[in-house]
Formats: C-alpha cells, sequence, structure tokens
C-alpha cells in the first residue's frame, strides 16, 4: 500500500513517520522544508511552502511509493482564473471556463482540464500546416543546401542536402499537445478515465513528434487558423514550463507536477498591470534588468516598470505572494523597493501583496523623499472585482492619488 501525505500552502509544520531516504530525498529536492524530528525517531517535520500540486517519491528498496499532495489555500477555479488571465488576457478566462469537473485536488484537475481543451481542439482533425525539412535525400527535393553539401559530401553527388516545406500534421501546435499527452501520462494522481482519453489523444497524435524532455518547445504564433488550439496550448504550456519535477536524489525517484504560487501570483499581477495601461500612452516592461550602482556591478529586476512616453521610468512595482501578518509586512520588501527607487530616481514604489490586514498602507522613508506603497489584493473576491482592485493600483501608480 502507498502513503499520501496530505500538506496545505505555508501552514505550520506536521510530522510525518517516513523512511529515511524519503525524508533526506524531500529535504535535497526543496519541494517542502523536511527535516528529522528530534524529539520522534523515524518522523520528519514536513512544511509546504509556496510550490502546490503532487509529487510521489519512489525507488529500489523503498517498498511502497510515498505520494506528497500540497494544496493551495487559493480555490482550484481561482487558481486556474490566475494561471488562464496570465497566459492569455484576452481570452476571456473566468471562473468555470476552465472545466475541473469539481475535482478538489490540483492535479487531477489540471490533467482533466488539459485533456478537455485538447479533446475540443482535436474534434474537427488535426491542424496541419507547412513545416521546413532539412534532409539528405537520394533525389532533388526543393532546393539544394550548396553549402551543406560542399561541406558533408566533398563534391560527391549523393546523398544531396535539400531543404523543402512539407505540409503536414507534424508542426508545433500538435507536437506541443503531444508532448503534453505524455507528459500528463507520466505523472501520478490522474483519474483513471482522464488517463484513457488521455491514450485516446495519443492515438490520434500517433505521427506527431513528441519534443525530448529538456529540449525548447517550438514556437507557435496564434492566428485564425489555430484559434480552435488556443486555450488547449496555453494549458499545455503550464504542464511543460519548469513545473513538472524529475529528481534523483540517491537511488529514489521524484514525480510529479508543482506550481509555484509565487511566480503565478507574480505573473497575474505584472500582466493585470500592464492590460491597464491599454488605452494610454505609457509603456511597461516587465522583469526589467536595472543595475543599483554606477559600475554596473549589482543587477536588479523589478516585477513591473512604467515608462512615460519619452522613456522615462515613471513608477515601479513588486508583487510579493505573501499575506501580511499581525507584526506586519517583512522590512526586507521595503528595502527592496527603497533600493529600485533610489536607482531608478523615483519618489514612490508599490509593493502588491496577495492579502493584508488593509488594502492600502504608505511609508514615507526619513531622508530620502521616498514613499513606498504597500497594496494588498484579495484573492478570495471574484475575477472582476480582483482585477478592478488591480487597476485601482495601476491608477495609483500614474497619478499618485490615494486608493
Amino acid at each position: 500500500m502507498s502513503t499520501t501525505i496530505e500538506l496545505v500552502e505555508h501552514a505550520p509544520a506536521t510530522g510525518h513517520v517516513l523512511p529515511d531516504a524519503v525524508g533526506r530525498a524531500l529535504a535535497a529536492s526543496r519541494i517542502v522544508d523536511a527535516s528529522p524530528d528530534p524529539y520522534v525517531p523515524g518522523s520528519w517535520r514536513l512544511r509546504a511552502g509556496s510550490k502546490v500540486g503532487a509529487i510521489t517519491v519512489h525507488g529500489p528498496g523503498l517498498g511502497a511509493p510515498v505520494t506528497v499532495r500540497i494544496t493551495p489555500k487559493v480555490p482550484i477555479a481561482r487558481l486556474f482564473f490566475l494561471l488562464g488571465y496570465s497566459l492569455d488576457p484576452r481570452g476571456g478566462w473566468h471562473d468555470g471556463q476552465v472545466d475541473v469537473a469539481e475535482h478538489p485536488d490540483l492535479l487531477p484537475a489540471l490533467a482533466h482540464a488539459v485533456e478537455r481543451q485538447i479533446d475540443r481542439a482535436l474534434r474537427q482533425g488535426l491542424l496541419q500546416g507547412y513545416r521546413e525539412t532539412e534532409e539528405s535525400a537520394l533525389v532533388v527535393r526543393g532546393r539544394i543546401r550548396e553549402t551543406d553539401q560542399i561541406r558533408r559530401r566533398f563534391g560527391a553527388p549523393l546523398p544531396v542536402e535539400v531543404t523543402y516545406s512539407e505540409f503536414t500534421t507534424d508542426i508545433a501546435e500538435n507536437r506541443i499537445l503531444r508532448t503534453a499527452v505524455e507528459r500528463l501520462l507520466r505523472l501520478p494522481g490522474v483519474p483513471r478515465d482522464v488517463r484513457r482519453r488521455l491514450l485516446h489523444h495519443r492515438l490520434r497524435l500517433a505521427d506527431v513528434t513528441p519534443v525530448v524532455r529538456g529540449h525548447r518547445l517550438p514556437a507557435w504564433h496564434p492566428s485564425r487558423l489555430n484559434t480552435r488550439y488556443q486555450h488547449a496550448l496555453q494549458l499545455a504550456r503550464a504542464v511543460l514550463d519548469d513545473a513538472s519535477p524529475e529528481h534523483a536524489p540517491g537511488e529514489l525517484r521524484i514525480d510529479g507536477f508543482l506550481f509555484n504560487m509565487n511566480k503565478l501570483f507574480e505573473d497575474f499581477v505584472t500582466v493585470a498591470l500592464r492590460e491597464s495601461l491599454r488605452g494610454t500612452d505609457l509603456g511597461c516592461r516587465l522583469q526589467d534588468s536595472h543595475h543599483l550602482d554606477e559600475a554596473a556591478a549589482v543587477r536588479m529586476q523589478p516585477d513591473f516598470v512604467l515608462y512615460e512616453p519619452d522613456g522615462r521610468p515613471s513608477a515601479v512595482a513588486d508583487a510579493k505572494y505573501k499575506a501580511e501578518k499581525r507584526a506586519g509586512y517583512p522590512d526586507a520588501d521595503l528595502y527592496q523597493m527603497l533600493a529600485y527607487c533610489t536607482a531608478l530616481g523615483l519618489p514612490e514604489g508599490h509593493l502588491v501583496y496577495a492579502k493584508g490586514n488593509e488594502p492600502h498602507a504608505a511609508h514615507r522613508v526619513r531622508n530620502a523623499g521616498v514613499v513606498i506603497h504597500q497594496h494588498a489584493l484579495d484573492l478570495d473576491q471574484t475575477p472582476a472585482a480582483l482585477l478592478a482592485d488591480v487597476a485601482s493600483v495601476s491608477r495609483h501608480m500614474r497619478t499618485g492619488l490615494s486608493v
């Protein structure tokens, strides 16, 4: 029988009886905070941070695998709204649009949602397109690559190095979907009915080449032709974008799927701020690189920098996926924002948190002429209200008026 451990994002540490090898593997992976319990032999203290999802530890000599499930504090439907809006803010993502079939756990919900979107994408058949192919052939097809022919064949007439455009289903869009299907089929905890439908999609995509793990995903661009694929491609990206751990500490292996809530919140806030600027003459950059010192030795990267039409920075913001504690927000966040404001020559900076005791607070820094604002977004409210709060932060950044 396998062992399942249930954790909650950012909840206090709890004790669990585990083989030492599993405890060491979890500690080495840094997926959760894991340390031996000094008072209970064979027990480990586990605490989840900002990564949510499910992983399974297995390997020779372990016997039954150990599964760790980390539940997010936000509802599953709201998490998918944050994800969907970050990927495609003009795609009309709302709670309930991503079909999670009321799955209470993240991985089953994600697998179900991706499978349903892939089914909708493929319902009218596989998309076809032209793909540029380079190969060695015994007959001339397309155009001869003269430079490669001379370098590789040393004047020999055959084989011929050619390049040609081929009309095929083995295009970027289908390759991404096939790769997502393969990844989901390898993950533990995918419901049996979802796995069965994923196997059916694998057959439909049998002539499509999956992307080898570690290789970059092929580029695709939204168009009228791939409209029916776009939501499926966006969710597939969530499955394939560095969120699926495959660690091998020692002889044990860790497989699973995790969302980093820090990055998810940061992506949502910065994309929502960017969208709030549509129709204005202001510009912005996400994760813009700057330097603190004149020698450009100390690099800093604010989440969001607002620019005037002439290219001068006018405001800076950083998203922090943390809730205000009784003692207030961490002082280190204020120091970091002060450094941003000083280097960029700005009189105000903005910190955006996931939740707080009040929606807005301001701190005027002594002898610096800098005001640091702290804004709190309540992720438990509706998507429309959440976006309205981000728009309020954006207005504050542009006008300096209190919210």
